[in-house]
């Protein structure tokens, strides 16, 4: 029976029986190597054999080193790396045992950045080269060319150039990778300590290995992934700084455990013998689990032992520590992603016009092939000459084929070298631009991806860190106002102190008078209590140093404790020593002595910090400093400066300073005996600790008096505010990234004027995920109820490819919103609940509710999440997306973005490396998109738009006259003539536009920001646009080549008396074509200079006056174009050849010139009226609006202080009392 075929028979794959009705073959005795059963017919085993073969062959092929090793390299050739995972969770370090952590195959420690090497060069070079059309049109070109008998030109004509163009272009994608590449050298061959047998030596970065162990001093970077040992500091305790890593400008605390903290010389650390257990390499910035193994105890290793590479040594001589995670492992390099290739929209939108070019010459081509197969044979030829049906077939083939090569430079050759020529010529500019270089460092701005120039003049989302690229990270300590009166280190004119009407002194002394106050005022107890509260209350550690002016460098968990204690050092009270139970100042050169009895941390939660203090005089002093909210609730009934404090703080906030107020007071022996039992109670606690401390803590933060307020100036960089301001004139989103806090952002956030006083903020700090979904989603309804109905019914779609293709082909649909229509919204969103509305489910929503506001502060995101956040908006906009940054953290998102720029100048950060573009100062921004960015929009599109234009303007005479001569493939036109028009004539005015045009000068484009929404809305290059000006030249080339044939009609007799020929005609016809497309150059070029006339006048002189000298030399001396002959003088002897000249350029352009001035006239735009500002330097009277936008700024900040009391103060929550208890800076530290 045979089964194969019987439709009422299964098989059982449970029981492995086949089933037909009631009889039952039992299949058994499987062979799993043969894939064969017993029981089963001759044919069922020759059917299961062949199958298990191939499958066998096959599995057997994959599963060879050979096959292995060539989809290795392929893959590497791609750029992605498939080395196997290991299978165990954990890697096992020895210590001090090198050759078998050798056995462990890690990766090794060099790092890159940089777009190609070696194996993926070549791949990657020509994907990106054949994802533009032009070239791959060409390439097929070139390969149609080699046919025998096809190509009516030399077969190199195509196949030639196309090799140069891919030269020129590798040439420069080399020397711009090279760059990357030496600055990767300069990471790797950075000079390290490493522990060799009982000795450090230096190795550079690149030599190291997981299980080494090194020394690492102060203000230097990890280079690995590290498990702290040891330290010069108590306890194995170090400060670092994580800025790169998370923009946290706050210095860590990390500590070696117990057991590995006396290891502090070489010899010692040498001696260790064990193993580390540490967790597979991966992303996660925050957390670690490991096990380290000394003298059979396992001991357990948590985050608080990790130093991360990109992470710096800070305020600590040394520290040993041992190598768990080396290069592209560890958690930094996790966290980046791979150097994408990046394409610009107008390149997208010319690669998709380019198609439909490639269509329409198809057509044409296809058309020309059927007309000259009806034209050629006829029925006599059929007959008489006995064709062959198929021989006309192979004939249709043959020229359609010639047409295609005939008609190939519809799509211009030159136009890539072209555009990348005049890119890299944009960049040249860019570089060596004296108003965006950085004198101080040295540092010019550097266009590292030249072919990104014109996404600058199109971005409508910046995504920026804050620490570092907006702030300086430098604190100091600006302001201060002590017993109702005011003191700043520098006193400017206008706020010197004067006497008002009544007597009342108004203004600031500067801190020379406040020195003077202390030693001999009315108010001279309450400046003493002041300075010392400074000095003493605080979590800092004093250093001897011999560069600082105050002889101590402070190390600071926080940079704002820092500065004040800084502060307190310049007036006299200088922070000297810390013990365990005690610390010292210095004032008049006196060494005061306080015993530190409690303290009372710092958290979010408190807004403050205590300490409880006896002095030399054996009084019990509280100290408090925090947050006015909760200072001032605190006071007693007796505080005679609150009044003026406060009003110093609204002048404080109007400044963007962050304030602190300070107050004390005096504790009876008795009480503090009392508390002092309920605190040591809190402090053992076995449950809610620190709920407990705080409710403590309460019982004695009460009753104080107020000594004044502090002013600390997160010092921006120079130029930020204004700079923010003028990109959002230009309807620029800014959304910041940072790792820091959401207080220190906010306050941050107003002082650069991202936040302005009318902005309502957004503020989502949920917990969960159901929490964060229900917020964001009643706030996005609540939006959209009292918003224009175009806003509620926008849809964000997935950019498919498919979506991007219809967007390239019909126009991309504008989604922005016209943020004047609708409330100012801000919104900000920490880490933890960003997490959540970066989910799936969530993301539309986020996104929805986040493009509605003006500004976006995203507080506590990891370097991940910050590449996800530009993802998204990448995913569901077609908005051009920049990201700037200055840290390793911030490398994800300038790869992510269309256009990445990094902060340079600042030894040891990546993002410079990683990125497109480089500057030294955030406000080189506003010059490099409004003023670069606009022009290089504008002449790429010009560029690309007259380059189509002017090659459809001469070549479709071709077609034209192929209509004409019976579709038999002849040229109108000599072919060295043909290879000039591009090469020679035309090919400089596109380069002239593309380098010099302006269609408005740099005063004009900063001064009139709103210019910059052309770029962004793509009105310059789009597709109506595109196809205008393929329409004009469609129309351009009929008229000319009609015109020139009803002017040099058969009948024309030249002054010899010679009928006009072939040739005649069409030098005339070329010469008429290049007189008209370099009209139509001068008409659209908006700024004239001498090379503007070289590549317009200058070439068509240079055409008419090389034509009889070229048509002499050529066939007489080199036996080429023989067609050009006695062709020169008829013609400049002929009336006919100069109206011809006059008359169909006129004609031609006349259009053009009516439709440039009805538009300039009649649908006039916002840069014609500047154009005409410009050129008549019409005076702007604008300025004298800022004197009323500075009192209504002031009065609004003001009102936000009021309405909204927080405080603007950064520090490190908990733990910080064990730290300082653990100091004694009168001992000596080990040398290592």
């Amino acid at each position: 029976m045979d089964r194969d075929n019987n439709p009422f028979m299964t098989y059982s794959f449970e029981d492995g029986n086949y089933e037909e009705d009631n009889d039952t073959y039992e299949i058994n005795n499987y062979d799993d190597d043969v894939g064969l059963t017993t029981g089963q017919t001759n044919y069922q085993q020759k059917n299961l054999a062949n199958k298990y073969a191939k499958k066998n062959l096959l599995q057997r092929i994959q599963d060879s080193s050979v096959y292995a090793s060539v989809s290795h390299v392929f893959n590497l050739m791609r750029g992605k790396d498939d080395t196997p995972q290991p299978s165990d969770s954990f890697r096992y370090i020895q210590l001090n045992d090198p050759v078998t952590n050798s056995l462990g195959k890690y990766t090794h420690n060099r790092i890159s950045t940089a777009k190609y090497n070696v194996f993926t060069f070549l791949y990657k070079f020509l994907k990106e080269q054949f994802s533009k059309y032009a070239n791959v049109f060409f390439l097929v070109t070139a390969l149609i060319q080699q046919i025998p008998g096809v190509s009516p030109l030399n077969p190199l004509t195509t196949i030639l150039p196309l090799s140069i163009v891919l030269l020129v272009s590798a040439v420069k994608e080399i020397f711009e990778d090279y760059k990357r590449h030496c600055s990767d050298n300069d990471e790797n061959n950075r000079k390290i300590q490493v522990l060799v047998g009982s000795s450090f030596i230096v190795k550079k970065w690149r030599d190291l290995h997981v299980g080494d162990i090194v020394r690492v001093e102060n203000s230097s970077f990890f280079p690995a992934d590290l498990i702290l040992l040891s330290s010069s500091e108590p306890d194995a305790l170090c400060y670092i700084e994580t800025s790169n890593l998370d923009g946290e400008t706050n210095l860590k605390v990390r500590q070696g455990l117990p057991e590995t903290a006396n290891l502090t010389n070489a010899e010692a650390v040498s001696e260790i013998r064990g193993v580390l257990k540490s967790e597979q390499p991966n992303n996660s910035l925050y957390t670690y689990e490991g096990v380290i193994e000394l003298n059979g105890k396992e001991l357990p290793l948590t985050p608080n032992q990790l130093l991360l590479r990109g992470s710096q040594l800070r305020n600590t001589k040394w520290v040993y520590a041992i190598i768990i995670n080396t290069g592209h492992e560890t958690k930094l390099m996790k966290n980046a992603t791979e150097a994408p290739i990046k394409q610009t929209n107008l390149e997208k939108m010319t690669n998709v016009q380019i198609v439909f070019l490639f269509v329409i010459l198809i057509a044409m081509s296809l058309f020309c092939s059927i007309g000259y197969f009806l034209k050629d044979f006829a029925t006599f030829q059929e007959f008489v000459f006995q064709e062959k049906l198929l021989q006309k077939f192979t004939d249709i083939i043959y020229g359609f084929f010639t047409f295609i090569i005939l008609f190939n430079n519809l799509i211009p050759i030159s136009l890539v070298v072209t555009m990348e020529f005049v890119k890299y010529g944009q960049s040249v500019l860019i570089n060596s631009d004296i108003e965006i270089y950085h004198e101080e460092t040295d540092t010019p701005t550097q266009c590292k991806t030249s072919n990104l120039v014109e996404e600058l003049g199109q971005v409508e989302y910046i995504f920026s860190d804050k620490t570092g690229t907006l702030t300086c990270n430098v604190m100091e300590f600006k302001m201060c106002t002590i017993a109702g009166k005011s003191y700043a280190k520098e006193v400017t004119d206008d706020k010197r102190i004067v006497k008002g009407e009544n007597g009342v002194e108004k203004g600031y002394y500067d801190f020379n008078r406040l020195i003077e106050n202390s030693k001999a005022d009315m108010s001279v107890n309450v400046i003493v209590e002041f300075l010392t509260l400074l000095a003493v209350c605080h979590t800092v550690i004093p250093e001897q140093s011999d560069t600082s002016p105050e002889g101590y460098i402070y190390q600071a968990s926080s940079p704002d404790e820092g500065a004040l204690v800084k502060g307190a050092a310049s007036l006299g009270y200088v922070f000297t020593t810390r013990r365990p139970k005690s610390v010292s100042i210095r004032v008049d050169n006196e060494e005061k002595e306080f015993e530190l009895l409690n303290i009372c941390e710092f958290n979010s939660t408190r807004k403050r910090m205590s300490v409880v203090v006896r002095n030399p005089e054996g009084q019990i002093k509280l100290y408090t400093k925090g947050a006015d909210t909760v200072i001032l609730e605190r006071l007693s009934g007796n505080n005679p400066y609150v009044d003026y404090t406060l009003n110093q703080l609204e002048e404080y906030a109007t400044e963007g300073l962050r304030t602190l107020c300070l107050a004390s007071r005096d504790i009876p022996e008795d009480e503090y005996i009392r508390w002092n039992k309920a605190y040591e109670k809190a402090a053992t606690s076995l449950t809610n600790r620190a709920a407990e401390l705080d409710r403590v803590a309460e019982l004695i933060e009460k009753d104080l008096f107020l000594l004044g307020a502090t002013a600390i100036e997160d010092k921006l960089q120079e130029g930020v505010p204004d700079t923010i301001h003028t990109l959002a004139q230009a309807n620029i989103k800014l959304w910041v990234l940072t790792g820091d806090k959401q207080e220190t952002a906010i306050n941050i956030g107003y002082s650069c004027k991202l936040l302005t006083e009318e902005m309502s903020l957004i503020v989502c700090n949920e917990e969960t995920h159901n929490t964060t979904k229900e917020f964001i989603s009643n706030r996005l309804r609540s939006l959209k109820e009292s918003m224009p109905a175009y806003v509620s019914h926008r849809n964000f779609q997935l950019q498919t490819p498919m979506s991007k293709i219809r967007s390239l082909i019909f126009g991309k649909k504008d989604e922005s919103v016209d943020l004047d229509d609708i409330e100012p919204l801000a919104l900000v969103i920490d880490g933890k609940s960003l997490g959540y509305a970066l989910e799936p489910d969530m993301e539309l929503m986020f996104l929805e509710l986040a493009t509605l506001c003006r500004a976006v502060i995203c507080c506590r995101v990891s370097p991940l999440q910050k590449a996800l956040i530009v993802k998204l908006v990448k995913k569901y906009t077609n908005s051009i997306l920049l990201a700037i940054g200055d840290g390793a953290n911030d490398v994800g998102m300038i790869q992510a973005a269309h256009v990445g720029v990094g902060i340079s100048g600042v030894e040891g950060l990546q993002a410079a490396r990683s990125s497109d573009f480089a500057i030294a100062q955030f406000r080189y921004l506003r010059k490099l998109l409004l003023v670069h960015g606009s022009w290089s929009y504008h002449r790429l599109s010009k560029l690309i738009l007259y380059s189509f234009y002017k090659n459809i303007a001469m070549f479709m005479t071709q077609f034209w006259f192929t209509l004409d001569n019976g579709f038999s493939g002849q040229t109108l036109y000599e072919s060295w003539t043909i290879t000039s028009y591009n090469v020679i004539f035309t090919v400089f005015s596109p380069v002239v536009i593309g380098l010099f045009d302006q269609i408005l000068n740099s005063r004009m484009l900063d001064q009139y920001p709103q210019l910059y929404k052309i770029g962004q809305k793509s009105e310059v290059f789009n597709i109506k646009i595109f196809w205008g000006w393929i329409l004009n030249g469609f129309f351009h080339s009929f008229a000319i080549y009609y015109m020139t044939k009803w002017i040099w009609h058969e009948s024309i007799v030249t002054a010899s008396g010679y009928s006009a020929d072939l040739w005649m005609m069409g030098i005339v016809m070329f010469s008429v074509v290049l007189a008209v497309v370099l009209l139509k150059a001068i008409l659209i070029t908006n700024n004239w200079n001498k090379f503007t006339t070289y590549a317009t006048a200058g070439a068509f002189a240079a055409w008419i006056i090389g034509l009889p000298i070229y048509g002499w030399i050529a066939p007489s001396l080199f036996g080429i174009s023989p067609e050009l002959i006695g062709v020169s003088l008829p013609l400049y002897t002929g009336l006919m050849f100069w109206v011809s000249l006059l008359v169909i350029p006129v004609f031609c352009l006349l259009r053009d010139y009516i439709w440039k001035y009805y538009k300039r006239f009649y649908k006039t735009e916002s840069y014609h009226i500047v154009q005409e500002i410009q050129k008549f330097n019409i005076p702007d009277y604008r300025p004298r609006m800022e004197w009323f936008r500075k009192a209504v700024h002031k009065v609004r900040m003001v009102q936000r202080l009021k309405r909204n009391r927080g405080y603007a103060f950064s520090q490190n929550e908990g733990g910080q009392a064990r730290i300082i208890r653990a100091y004694d800076t009168t001992q000596i530290k080990p040398s290592g």
